[in-house]
């Protein structure tokens, strides 16, 4: 592969496209024509690999060397990629290293196992504990107690059958009693509420039906990417998208062999930044698939008074639940401990085994006699501390794995000495990387702490803790939601110097909720008090309120999401309090508690009172606009390379997962003016790719006046300049723009979206904005026309 070749699959804008049997690759090939006359280069697709029949997102991957039949197969995805080029499109796309599905009659690998044990050729692949469970692979899909459903097994040949469920019989036990068969095998299927505890494989988060693969072992690596990089060294693939890197036991050693096997490719990865967190600079990568550049833009039209005027306003309204949800700091720390001692408790114990062996057999005298449990503690304590996902390595395990925390964890014990554990376990994580010291316990150590800090505060506390919804996003921080355009601009610069192709999103197949829903909450900052009196007035009459905090979000949810089909919210709110798991939860459900969020529902938010709120999200309108398309213009032109998901070129209001992945068309109706800026600054870049890639530049522009404040502004390369209207209500309430300037750097600026219009010098914000709260200007003296040339 040349450095031609590889400079030239650097896209300059993706388009995320989520495949599906109903969305198939011919589908997607019908979409190019549009897709590509929308400006981006590169088609970016969900998993393309052979998944359980019928999936909806394809990352419970079952043959890693096929690419999916239901899709439309190898030759669909060829087909899709030879009419991709035609159009001037490449191919991106998203690759599950961290696991498979756990599925046996569909997973022939997995099968393999459960049929031969650990000697099976492919025993390698998934990161199984033989230890535990007496050497048998638990497989927890049994409805209830073994012996409750033995009559439901049949025995089909060489085949064990339990509903939709088959496993493959060892050798010679097909004959045998079902007891004294089930006990024979080298699995052990279960009951599946026994996965909570008794699982003895690594799965991804808490999700039982998927199980972890070893791709750290190099001949794993190879037989799991040998048909994705067949496609891309045969150029049907441009670039990647790594999902999940934190399961894997060393991402950085499995980043340094995709990047040597790929060439180089243009690679992001799905690392979910904690706010200050940097990626390692080591890594061989383009940079992140963007949360973190979702957090600064979020957090730009969003005014942190206002912020903090509506978590007072929470804690009015939900007064006898403010233990619940109201500081983001103690619900995050009640929610990590929940889980680990719940979902992951498995995980927990067998990081503890781990650990407890290592100092059993350690020749170091200070480590022997360390009881089981108390390991255990000294664990959790130091897990529920972490702040980051995970730690890469002892060095930083210092950062993460502060003396502070080693103090506060030592505290947990009623008898001091006990407390020596917690120095036991953080001088393990920082002992030496050098093969020498105990690499499988820092490696689970870590992949624990990712799927604890998933678990807690994406998938728990967001749900928890409700002041302000926008700002409980994947990446984000609730605690301190806004962000001054000293702090963007801050971020920008170090972006365009340390990773400049990194990917940027603002909505994705797995944000809470799209970018625009998010914009509209925002101006809910803007104006408490008026939000606090709709509160008044629509909660006055209400009849069998569930719980206030539930409310509370229910209301922020029809206000953020506008007019809508009952159905979707009814869905949304009803996973939000799964999630929160404080009255009810996925595995142990209470139907009295759901029926009654569902009454409340239908006749608060879905009813008579929820119009009131509908009226009053439309009194916001100039400002949802404003906060809209500022938001998109940002993301399209800040520093990085902006990803596109599906259908949000135009309005697109969408809740948690499976509302943001339902179908799109292409091409879509009528086109507003979201649509249009949005295929201006993606022309924009196709066409001057040098203004905003890898040697480009970025520079704040600062207002001057009365209202400098509420104009946000940069330049790229000293060619483009973004300009966009930030907390725009607030603007208004002061008076608006009057004498405030935006002074331009030399040379004379058009306006791409509407080109007879020029500026020079210092600019009068106010005609900047006349007609639209955002401005994409191009300079034209020397350089060429800034008309769209898309």
């Amino acid at each position: 592969m040349t450095a031609e070749r590889i400079s030239a699959t650097v896209p300059t804008a993706t388009y995320r496209l989520q495949l599906q049997p109903g969305f198939p690759f011919r589908a997607a090939e019908a979409a190019v024509p549009y897709l590509s006359s929308l400006g981006v280069s590169h088609l970016h697709l969900s998993p393309v690999l052979e998944a359980v029949p019928g999936s909806t997102h394809g990352y419970d991957v079952v043959d890693p060397a096929r690419v999916r039949e239901e899709l439309g197969g190898e030759e669909g995805l060829r087909s899709l990629a030879r009419t991709a080029r035609e159009h001037g499109l490449g191919l991106v796309v998203d690759i599950v290293p961290n696991h498979m599905a756990m599925s046996p009659r569909h997973n022939r690998a997995l099968w393999e196992v459960l049929r031969n044990g650990p000697e099976a050729a492919t025993a390698r692949w998934f990161d199984i504990d033989w230890a535990a469970q007496d050497g048998r692979l638990l497989v927890p899909v049994l409805g209830a107690p073994v012996g409750e459903v033995l009559d439901q097994f049949v025995v089909d040949g060489d085949v064990l059958r339990y509903h939709e469920h088959a496993f493959p019989l060892r050798e010679g036990t097909a004959g045998l009693p079902l007891p004294e068969l089930l006990d024979a095998q080298w699995y052990r299927p279960v009951w599946w509420r026994l996965a909570r505890t008794e699982l003895n494989y690594r799965r991804f988060f808490s999700i039982s039906e998927l199980i972890g693969v070893r791709v750290e072992d190099p001949e794993v690596f190879a037989a799991t990417h040998a048909k994705i990089l067949q496609l891309l060294h045969e150029g049907v693939v441009d670039g990647l998208r790594v999902d999940h890197p934190d399961g894997l036991a060393d991402p950085g050693g499995y980043l340094a062999r995709l990047d040597a096997a790929t060439g180089g490719r243009w690679t992001v990865v799905e690392k979910i930044l904690a706010d200050g967190e940097r990626l390692p600079a080591g890594w061989p990568v383009a940079g992140t698939t963007g949360y973190d550049a979702l957090r600064q833009v979020d957090g730009l039209f969003t005014d942190p008074v206002g912020a903090g005027e509506l978590l007072a306003g929470y804690r009015r309204f939900a007064a006898p639940q403010t233990d619940r949800g109201g500081d983001w700091a103690a619900t995050v720390r009640r929610a990590a401990y929940k889980v680990l001692t719940h979902e992951l408790a498995a995980e927990t114990d067998r990081l503890t085994r781990t650990a407890a062996r290592v100092c059993a057999g350690s020749p170091d005298p200070a480590l022997r006699d360390r009881a089981p449990w108390a390991l255990r503690i000294a664990l959790e304590e130091l897990l529920v501390r972490m702040r980051v996902y995970r730690p890469y390595g002892s060095a930083d395990v210092a950062d993460v794995v502060t003396d502070k925390d080693a103090e506060e964890a030592r505290a947990a014990f009623l008898v001091p000495e006990e407390g020596g554990a917690v120095d036991v376990v953080r001088g393990l994580l920082l002992g030496p990387d050098d093969g020498t010291g105990p690499a499988e316990f820092r490696a689970r150590f870590a992949q624990t702490s990712s799927a604890l800090r998933a678990k807690s505060v994406e998938d728990t506390a967001f749900y928890r803790y409700v002041p302000l919804l926008s700002a409980t996003e994947v990446g984000g921080d609730p605690g301190s939601p806004g962000v001054s355009p000293e702090a963007f601009h801050a971020y920008c610069a170090r972006v365009q110097r340390d990773w400049p192709l990194t990917g940027t999103v603002v909505t994705t197949h797995d944000t809470k909720r799209s970018a625009d829903v998010r914009a509209a909450l925002a101006v809910l900052t803007e104006c408490s008090e008026r939000w606090a009196d709709v509160l008044t007035e629509v909660t006055g009459d209400e009849v069998g309120v569930p719980d206030a905090q539930l409310a509370w979000a229910a209301w922020q949810t029809v206000f953020g999401l506008g007019p809508a089909a009952p159905d979707r919210v009814q869905g949304a709110l009803l996973k939000h309090v799964r999630e929160a798991g404080l009255y009810t939860s996925w595995t142990e459900q209470e139907p009295p508690y759901e029926e009654a969020v569902a009454s409340f529902v239908a006749q608060g938010p879905c009813g008579a009172p929820g119009e009131r709120v509908a009226a009053f999200r439309a009194s916001l309108g100039p400002h949802v606009r404003a906060n809209v398309l500022g938001t998109a213009l940002v993301h399209l032109t800040m520093p990085g390379v902006p990803d596109v998901y599906q259908g949000t070129e135009g309005e697109f209001l969408a809740l948690v997962d499976p509302d943001n992945r339902r179908p799109v068309s292409f091409p879509p109706g009528q086109p507003g003016e979201k649509d249009a800026l949005t295929a201006a600054a993606l022309r924009l870049r196709a066409r001057r790719p040098d203004v905003f890639g890898e040697t480009a530049t970025y520079a704040p522009l600062a207002a001057e006046g009365p209202a400098a404040a509420h104009c946000l502004a940069f330049a790229r390369s000293g060619e483009v300049i973004t300009a966009v209207t930030r907390l725009s209500l607030r603007l208004a309430t002061a008076g608006g723009w009057r004498d405030t300037v935006l002074p331009l750097p030399p040379g004379r600026w058009a306006d791409v979206l509407a080109p007879e219009r020029e500026f020079t010098g210092r600019a009068r914000v106010a005609e900047l904005f006349e007609g639209r709260p955002v401005a994409l200007l191009e300079r034209v003296d020397g350089t060429g026309g800034a008309g769209d040339e898309g």
